[in-house]
This record gives C-alpha cells, structure tokens and sequence, in this order.
C-alpha cells in the first residue's frame, strides 16, 4: 500500500538521507551549499547559501532558521542540489533561483531578460515620483525585458495606464508571465512587440506623461570588460546597442518629443560616463529641463529631462 496522499492528491515528500545513511537536516545542507559556493569563489557564500535554501524549501528566512534541525526533503533536497549545480556553473544567482525581488514586486526571472539591479529600481523609482507629480495617466516603459519597470509603475501608481515594450519576443513572454501574476494591477498594463516607440499605436503620440527606459548601454569594446555572469549569461541584444554604446538613448532622446505630453518627463538609465553626452542630447532635442541624478553609489546614472 502506498503512502498516504495529501489534500493535491500527491504523495507527501520523505526525509533526504546521506549516502552513509541517516537522515539529513536542513542546517547540514545548509553548510554543504556555502561550502561548495565558496569553493567555487561566489563572493558570499553564506549568503547566497541561505537565498537558495529558502528557495528549495519555500520558507521564509524565520521560518529557515526555526527549520534547520529539522529533516530535509528528497524535493527540497533535489532542487537545491540542481540550483547549486547551476550556480557553480557560474549561472548567476537571479537566474537559479528563478525570482529577484525588484521593489514591491516578486520577478520571474531567466536568461531571456536582464537581470535587474539596484540602479534600475532607482530609476523605477523615480519615475514613480514623476508619475505622481504630473499626476499622470498614462507612462510607457521601453525595452521592458522582464516587466519590472512597468509593472512596478502599474501597483505604486494607482490608475496610471501602461505600455511596456520590447524588440524580444522572448522578454515579453517572461513579462506576460510577471503580468500574470500581479493581481488588478495587471488590467492597467499593455504589452506590445516593436523596437522602442515603433511598438506604440500612433495615437498615443503627444499623449504619454511618463517615458522610462532601461536602454541597453554597453559599447562593443566593453563587452570584454563586463563580469563572467553578465557578459556569458545575460542576453547580449539587452546590454550592446552599437559600437559606441549610446545608440539606444540617442534614438530614444530624439524621439521622446513627439511622443510626450506637455508637461511630460523622460527617464533613461545609462553609464555614468554617458550622462554629460545624454543631457546634451536632450537639450538639443529641445527639452528646457535636463538634469542627471546619481545612484546609490553616487555615480551618476539617470538623465532625467522634463517640458
């Protein structure tokens, strides 16, 4: 007779046992996973330990630690033996645990989108601000990737309408999957195929209060110079543009005008060493107000430009 099922109908999980027997717990996966990521140089390893832990077991990080004498799963133990795997491989982190958090939002995430970073959530931030301070209708976020611009736009901004666009049939198909997931909020947001504003229905032009980006920014000869996990795992179309690497915010600046209303503000993330060029570029593109605002390690990163 077989073991019992459970109230889904599946058979309930047994307890991970070592290969010299015994059951195995929590806590002794736990110390096997941080010792096999710092043999594979991760910079924390105790860290990132405990991330794919909770991962595999679906608790909480005070509910992991109530756990850790308590025996592990075959499953639990299947799938953090498999993340672990991936990230020796040097997958990164994002990637094998299959979610990040980006602001408000749990992200689903893999390699067909961007990682996002703690810069990007500055820049979704401030066009949150922008939002409310225009008391904006409608925003669009350009090369959306994942969807966490936009659909961070569509919970922190109650009744603001959002188009999210993207050249890659493969990223939106991550964002439709995020969208899926946000509850009444994804009713405000449209995503659409096409690169940059060519992805717009032509009515709207003159009608958009917010445009944000996240433009892909990394010249040709950068690519060299990019860590292992970016520049191997990341897909490459999201970070190159061109040769020079502001090719994306170039077209992006010169063509926001048309599309903006008055009063209306462009966000656009990029290098630091970009900014000085980018406010120039909207300067000449007849925008009154140009300005850059830094990170949070100072550098700075957002061209914010406003009629």
């Amino acid at each position: 007779m077989g073991a019992p099922a459970d109230r889904t109908g599946a058979a309930p999980d047994r307890p991970a046992t070592a290969p010299e027997g015994g059951v195995r717990t929590w806590g002794e996966l736990l110390r096997d996973a941080r010792d096999r990521l710092a043999a594979a140089g991760v910079d924390d390893p105790a860290q990132e330990a405990r991330w794919l832990l909770e991962r595999a077991t679906g608790l909480s990080p005070a509910e992991l630690t109530v756990a850790l004498d308590r025996p592990a799963t075959v499953r639990g133990a299947t799938h953090l033996a498999s993340m672990l795997a991936r990230r020796e491989g040097g997958e990164p982190l994002q990637y094998a645990l299959g979610r990040w958090q980006f602001r408000t939002l749990d992200l689903y995430l893999d390699r067909r989108v961007l990682v996002p970073r703690p810069e990007t959530e500055v820049l979704a931030g401030m066009a949150v601000d922008e939002c409310k301070r225009l008391g904006a209708r409608l925003a669009v976020d350009l090369g959306t990737g994942s969807g966490a611009i936009a659909l961070s736009l569509a919970v922190e901004c109650p009744g603001l309408q959002v188009w999210g666009t993207d050249v890659s049939d493969e990223a939106l198909a991550v964002a439709r999957a995020n969208l899926a997931g946000l509850g009444r909020p994804a009713t405000r947001v449209r995503l659409a195929a096409g690169s940059w504003f060519d992805a717009l229905p032509e009515e709207l032009a003159g009608r958009v209060d917010v445009i944000v980006s996240n433009p892909p920014y990394v010249a040709e000869h950068e690519v060299p110079d990019l860590p292992d996990e970016v520049r191997e795992w990341e897909p490459r179309t999201a970070l190159v543009p061109g040769p020079t690497g502001l090719e994306a915010v170039e077209h992006i600046v010169a063509e926001a005008p048309r599309w903006l209303a008055r009063p209306g503000a462009l966000l656009l993330e990029m290098a630091p060493h970009q900014t000085a060029r980018a406010r120039s570029l909207a300067r000449r593109a007849g925008f009154p107000v140009a300005t850059v605002w830094p990170d949070l390690a100072g550098r700075d990163r957002v061209l914010l430009a406003r009629w």
